[in-house]
């Protein structure tokens, strides 16, 4: 792995997700959450933004809606914080590590979303 792996992802990952980490009553509200991010300005890589989100919000309605209205601000914002937490941590400074160790970040990021997205602790 030589640079940041991005995740490939469809809806039924979103909804196989939502079924996963909130209520089974709560699944539609969930999903009109989700859904409501891209439709003013174009969902950039809508199932990847609604799956950093998802994470983020850790299966809590309140923090689902202030992630979908920061991913309507910059969805950038929460693909970084969900996908590379710890090289968002080092951002400002990452001129200076060596190759190797930004490496390591980045397969360490990857192996936490991975496990992430497969339900593994």
């Amino acid at each position: 792995m030589d640079k940041q792996p991005t995740p490939t992802v469809t809806s039924d990952d979103v909804e196989r997700i939502v079924r996963r980490d909130f209520p089974q009553d709560e699944f539609a509200t969930v999903m009109n959450i989700l859904n409501d991010y891209g439709i003013e300005r174009g969902g950039h890589e809508r199932p990847r933004v609604q799956l950093a989100v998802l994470k983020l919000a850790k299966g809590a309605l309140k923090e689902l809606r202030l992630q979908i209205e920061a991913a309507k601000c910059d969805y950038r914002d929460v693909l970084a914080a969900a996908e590379y937490p710890t090289y968002t941590k080092i951002w400002s400074w990452r001129g200076k590590m060596p190759a190797e160790e930004k490496q390591q970040i980045f397969e360490s990021d990857w192996n936490q979303y991975a496990n992430w997205l497969r339900g593994e602790p």
